[in-house]
């Protein structure tokens, strides 16, 4: 359920929100769909035909992808799956980033 999950055009009031204000998805993150569009690391390109695991984008291109959907948009649009791609000096208030970091086991 979107509404207990994101922030989108119907609940966000056009606006971002300070983080984990909705509920978690079952693996326990935050924010995957809504509230702003999140850079990832790829560059922009076509998906590739066939069966991949894991795919990543083309070794370099003139934009980066953008995942996830921000608080202005329409539902369909605020999911994990849905992708963008704008150019990597492109700033506003929809866009953000995730940092993420593994624990080292010793």
């Amino acid at each position: 359920n979107l509404d207990s999950m994101g922030w989108y055009d119907q609940n966000s009031g056009s606006t971002t929100h300070a983080v984990a204000q909705k509920q978690p998805n079952a693996r326990g993150l935050y924010d995957m769909h809504g509230n702003v569009w999140e850079w990832v690391q790829d560059w922009y390109g076509d998906y590739p035909t066939g069966s991949v695991t894991d795919p990543t984008g083309p070794y370099s291109g003139s934009g980066r992808v953008l995942r996830g959907g921000s608080g202005p948009d329409l539902a369909r649009l605020c999911r994990s799956a849905i992708r963008l791609y704008g150019s990597p000096g492109l700033r506003g208030d929809p866009l953000g980033l995730r940092l993420a970091f593994a624990e080292v086991i010793r």
